[in-house]
C-alpha cells in the first residue's frame, strides 16, 4: 500500500545565512507555540516531580548552582556560581568581561540548576537527591541602587559574620556586574538513587 504524499510546511522563517543556523529543535519550538504549548517540555518522570513550593525553598537555601548559556560555537557553557534568590529571580555576580557575559550578552536565554543537600535514610547505604533546574533570561542590574543592593545580599549570605562588607562592595563593586535571572519554567526532581 503505497502512502498518499503530505505537503509539509516548514516553519522556518526567512534567515539570511549569516544570521545563524535553523535547527529541527527550532521548527519543535515554533510547532510548540503555534498550537499554544509551552516551550518547555514536561518532565517525563512526573511522579517524581517536586512541588513548586519545595523547589523555591532549595533555592532559597542552596548554596551554589550552575549556570548554563549558550557558549563559544555553540557549545553550552556551565559555570559553578554563587547566588541569591530574592523576589522570584536569582541574582549572581560576575567580571564586566569574560565567556559568561559574552554569551548572555550574545543570547540572555539559560538554564540554571541546583542540587539540594543529600539525604540518607538510617540504615540505608543510598542518598536521596532533589534537584531544581530553572529555564530563563539573564539580564545586567543597570539600576545602581538595585545593584548594591544584591551585592549585599551577596555579601550577607556569603560572607562571615562581622565581615566589612560595605569596604569590599565599594573595593571590587566597580569590577564587578550583577545579573538577574528571570525564571519563566521551573521543575525539581525528588530521585532514590536505589
Amino acid at each position: 500500500m503505497k502512502l498518499p504524499e503530505i505537503k509539509l510546511v516548514s516553519l522556518q522563517p526567512e534567515v539570511p545565512e549569516e544570521a545563524g543556523h535553523w535547527s529541527e529543535d527550532d521548527e519543535m519550538l515554533v510547532f510548540r507555540k503555534v498550537v499554544g504549548m509551552s516551550p518547555f517540555r514536561p518532565m517525563r518522570r512526573c511522579k517524581q516531580a517536586l512541588p513548586e513550593e519545595d523547589c523555591f525553598r532549595i533555592l532559597e537555601n542552596a548554596r551554589r548552582g550552575f549556570l548554563s548559556v549558550n557558549g563559544d560555537g555553540g557549545y553550552p557553557y556551565s559555570v559553578p556560581v554563587n547566588y541569591v534568590f530574592e523576589d522570584g529571580k536569582l541574582y549572581f555576580h560576575c567580571a564586566r568581561e569574560g565567556h559568561k557575559l559574552d554569551a548572555i550578552r550574545a543570547c540572555d536565554k539559560a538554564c540554571f540548576t541546583v542540587l539540594d543537600e543529600p539525604e540518607k535514610e538510617p540504615g540505608d547505604w543510598w542518598y536521596h537527591v532533589k534537584s531544581v533546574i530553572c529555564f530563563g533570561r539573564v539580564g545586567i542590574v543597570s539600576d545602581e541602587r538595585e545593584r548594591m543592593d544584591r551585592f549585599r545580599s551577596l555579601a550577607g549570605k556569603y560572607f562571615p559574620a562581622g565581615y566589612d562588607t560595605e569596604t569590599d562592595i565599594r573595593r571590587n563593586g566597580p569590577k564587578a556586574e550583577i545579573l538577574a535571572f528571570t525564571i519563566e519554567h521551573i521543575s525539581g526532581k525528588a530521585v532514590r538513587e536505589k
